[in-house]
């Protein structure tokens, strides 16, 4: 594995040829003292002058090769410029070897803003060990716990880019009612976009999704959003409501229509009326319910159980299925022309395992959630999660979702008896995965969404974190139990894999 060392200069760097003294080294030159490289990329926005000099000095320290490159920025905060001149810098050091070269990043060369760029690469797109040093306590392994999505985040630092992108393709406006699908990833990003569009429409939408994946708080979002909004949303569990009450209960009764019915009734329809109505779990309904919702939406109007007379209703419908709908077509349990009338927008939430960057973002926001929800319970504390205990959570695959993902926090909370939840409170609290999920990552089907870099990358993760919570942070230790020939190769795993000290 051939080892690069990749920095800005710092004004210390320059100052050290001719005031060792004063300054010392500098933390470059100390860095090559301390470890071993096998080339040093070296970025500076200083006149090339003063990096000649620095540059001829630091040659004569050591045998590694040097190689450099100066940018002119506009500003020492300026993010853009920073990273842009930084990426270069990365891919300098990886050349044609990207697999066999292994890169460190020197945070204490520079400013602030360099520094963070740093960060977010070996975060994201080069994954890295940071390190820093100093004249007191020398080079040293920088332990700095940030997780975020590599797919977003040149986007995100090309603001200008994203600007005339968004209005090119005439995005529409913020809608802050999704603001409560707490969310980072692309995917998802790309769901909430497609519901704003479709939300100021009078279309019939279906949303397909696993169980727990936010099929209600979607729906609500569109409601919200859309025209309709001072109306009312009446949500309906198709699945909840027995086979002979369905009828009635979706479109209502007139006195006397069977026994038992001793007034009229309005349907949810007719509550609806004016809004949108949600109908969750729209797979479960029988035959005859799906001949009749079919024709209600057809006409706009339905007719009450023991009445001829049609009542005309303006309802905005909204369903949702975990099941696949066309295998149920298939089957003969879904009618196809039932389908298509619904399925005029389709909206398909991704399972949380392929919601690239999400999972960090929703433990925050939920264990604050749980936090709030227990602050009034007597002995409350409020809780947060120890590194080994995230670190579970990241590794686990979340078969029930966001869903699941919130009652394993509201467990923790509740078995962890300190303010701080550990590991052994939360593998308690995680429900053990079926089978299928365990030999899962090996049974996926190709194509259709198959990342293999993300996969590789959870099942690192996982294994790395529990090597480390079971060696008490002792990385010789850690590294012995997952097969590693040293701490050195584990600490390089630990920063390219984002598994969290």
């Amino acid at each position: 594995m051939t080892r690069a060392l990749v920095s800005w200069i710092g004004k210390t760097d320059l100052r050290a040829p001719s005031e060792t003294d004063k300054v010392g080294v500098g933390p470059i030159a100390q860095a090559l003292d301390a470890r071993a490289f096998d080339k040093v990329v070296l970025v500076s926005d200083y006149p090339e002058e003063e990096v000649k000099a620095f540059v001829e000095w630091i040659k004569q320290r050591t045998s590694t090769s040097i190689d450099t490159f100066t940018v002119k920025l506009s500003g020492p905060t300026n993010f853009g410029e920073i990273y842009e001149a930084a990426a270069k810098a990365c891919a300098k050091a990886l050349g044609n070897q990207r697999t066999t070269t292994s890169l460190t990043y020197h945070l204490s060369p520079g400013t602030p803003a360099m520094a963070a760029v740093w960060i977010i690469l070996a975060k994201t797109r080069f994954p890295a060990e940071l390190i820093e040093s100093s004249r007191e306590r020398g080079v040293q392994t920088a332990s700095v716990p940030f997780d975020i999505s590599a797919d977003f985040l040149p986007d995100l630092l090309r603001e200008q880019d994203e600007r005339l992108r968004l209005l090119s393709t005439v995005e529409p406006p913020a809608a802050p009612e999704f603001a409560d699908i707490v969310h980072r990833s692309r995917v998802m990003d790309r769901l909430i976009q497609r519901a704003r569009r479709v939300a100021i429409r009078t279309v019939p939408v279906l949303i397909e999704g696993e169980s727990g994946t936010g099929k209600e708080m979607l729906a609500r979002a569109i409601h919200r959003a859309s025209p309709r909004r001072d109306n009312r949303f009446v949500a309906v569990n198709c699945g909840a409501i027995p086979g002979e009450l369905l009828e009635s209960e979706l479109f209502g009764h007139e006195k006397g229509a069977f026994t038992g019915a001793t007034q009229a009734h309005k349907g949810y329809f007719e509550a609806a009326n004016g809004g949108t109505l949600f109908l969750d779990e729209l797979g479960e309904l029988p035959g005859p319910a799906q001949v009749k919702l079919l024709r209600v939406l057809q006409e706009g109007e339905v007719v009450r159980l023991g009445s001829t007379k049609p009542a005309k209703v303006d309802v905005r419908v909204i369903a949702a299925t975990n099941k696949t709908l066309t295998e149920e077509i298939g089957a003969g349990r879904f009618r196809e022309d039932l389908f298509y009338r619904l399925a005029v927008a389709v909206l398909n939430i991704p399972p949380l395992r392929e919601r690239t960057g999400d999972i960090s973002l929703l433990i925050d926001t939920l264990l604050e959630q749980v936090n709030r929800e227990a602050s009034s319970e007597p002995g409350a504390k409020n809780k947060k999660l120890s590194a080994g205990a995230r670190n579970l959570m990241l590794g686990h695959p979340w078969p029930g979702n966001v869903r699941e993902l919130a009652n394993t926090l509201r467990r923790a909370v509740i078995w962890s008896d300190s303010a701080t939840i550990s590991s052994e409170d939360m593998r308690e609290a995680l429900l053990p995965s079926s089978a299928a999920t365990r030999t899962g990552v090996l049974g996926r089907p190709l194509g259709g969404g198959l990342n293999l870099p993300d996969l590789l990358k959870d099942v690192a993760r996982h294994y790395l974190g529990r090597a480390m919570d079971e060696a008490a942070g002792n990385k010789t230790k850690a590294a012995e139990l997952v097969g590693l020939p040293s701490y050195q190769t584990l600490t390089n795993w630990l920063a390219r894999y984002e598994v969290i000290l």
